[in-house]
């Protein structure tokens, strides 16, 4: 009985779309009105003091374990709750902070290689063409394909450099490779590429041997706060900064500016928040062990505390909830190979985070930045208006 009353008081107004509720013992109610566009049947009581002590990883846990089931949309489900002001998912008596995380360098390799080193033939699946795993860019709307999207992204980003051929870009955080190898091949830059994972490494390899391109483009499997004292004109880092902690934000822009020659250029593209910077528990234990999400206000002061100054800043929110809706659409599309090659409880936990990413995203609750940086006067050297960035 008590459990009841805490799990109406926790979801009686966490919504703002109608949501019938089935517990455990068979009673159902509705909150909201009309005809409920979700459903969630708990198979059994998740513990209160599992949910107070952290609700997204109890909640999360619960239904990679089949302990909830849900009938209907995730993303929107979860959107939803986002979206209300009375949620939990939004009150301060429910948001609980972990432990502080480590980020050593011996930590910052376990955490990447625990996330990529899943297998490059999983994220073949759900990817596109060119296994870029971050925001796409899409300059058609919602009309675009992802590959195209994607290769669209690594032009927008390298248009915003201007980069001159024969010059040198360090891409911090190299992925599998799209974004350096474009830059060597199609602006005639000199690059080098840095990842932890050896799958990614491994692959940026065997790409840079293939096409022949050994003496314009390196990658490198060593930790990016090991490089040394070489300096590159321009920077590249995509989807890297929401690994290195709150405590290491600070020297990872410090590294950005002594890796920089004078008056060069960085593009440094990631997960933001606008409201201030945040952990998700679940997220952090499942997906991205020792990620955080900074703040906006976090991140500018960073970048004038180590010298360079902002030259552009451009929000890429409502590409990233699209980026995550064709992932989980291809992810589904392959669900019962997935499930053949990683298990039942790992395939409901990656359809959980891609769909809950998307709804993040669309909420307003977290977005992706890109920022343009120079080490120097803000835009020296660079055109006067944007209108070198679209043509």
């Amino acid at each position: 009985m008590l459990e009841k009353t805490f799990y109406k008081s926790l979801l009686k107004h966490s919504f703002t779309i109608p949501v019938k509720i089935v517990f455990w013992d068979g009673s159902s109610v509705v909150y909201g009105d009309g005809t409920p566009e979700v459903t969630i049947t708990f198979k059994e009581k998740i513990p209160i003091r599992d949910i107070t002590k952290n609700a997204s990883i109890a909640l999360g846990e619960a239904y990679m374990d089949k302990k909830i089931e849900i009938q209907g949309s995730i993303q929107t489900l979860i959107e939803s709750a986002y979206e209300s002001a009375d949620s939990f998912m939004r009150s301060s008596k429910f948001r609980k902070f972990l432990p502080k995380q480590g980020h050593s360098e011996k930590e910052s390799e376990n955490d990447v290689q625990s996330h990529y080193d899943v297998g490059n033939d999983f994220y073949k699946l759900w990817l596109d063409d060119t296994l870029t795993y971050s925001c796409a860019y899409f300059t058609d709307g919602n009309h675009d394909d992802l590959t195209k999207a994607q290769v669209d992204k690594v032009h927008h980003i390298l248009k915003k450099l201007d980069p001159k051929p024969g010059k040198t870009l360090l891409d911090i955080g190299c992925g599998w490779g799209t974004l350096m190898l474009t830059a060597a091949k199609e602006y005639g830059l000199k690059v080098t590429g840095v990842t932890l994972s050896e799958e990614q490494y491994r692959l940026v390899k065997n790409r840079i041997e293939k096409e022949g391109l050994q003496d314009v483009a390196d990658v490198k499997l060593i930790d990016y706060r090991e490089l040394g004292d070489q300096k590159w004109d321009y920077i590249t880092s995509v989807g890297m900064f929401e690994h290195v902690g709150k405590e290491n934000l600070g020297l990872y822009f410090k590294d950005i500016q002594g890796y920089l020659a004078d008056d060069g250029v960085a593009l440094i593209h990631g997960i933001t928040r606008q409201q201030g910077g945040a952990y998700n528990g679940w997220i952090n234990k499942y997906i991205f062990p020792g990620g955080y999400i900074p703040g906006l206000e976090e991140m500018i002061g960073h970048i004038e505390e180590n010298h360079m100054q902002i030259t552009d800043i451009e929000m890429l929110r409502r590409h990233y909830q699209r980026t995550l809706e064709i992932w989980d659409m291809n992810f589904n599309e392959h669900r019962a190979q997935i499930l053949d090659m990683m298990g039942e409880r790992f395939t409901r936990m990656w359809d959980l985070y891609l769909q809950a990413c998307a709804a993040s995203f669309e909420s307003g609750n977290i977005d992706v930045i890109q920022y343009l940086i120079t080490k120097g006067p803000s835009g020296k050297n660079l055109p006067m208006t944007r209108d070198y960035m679209t043509k």
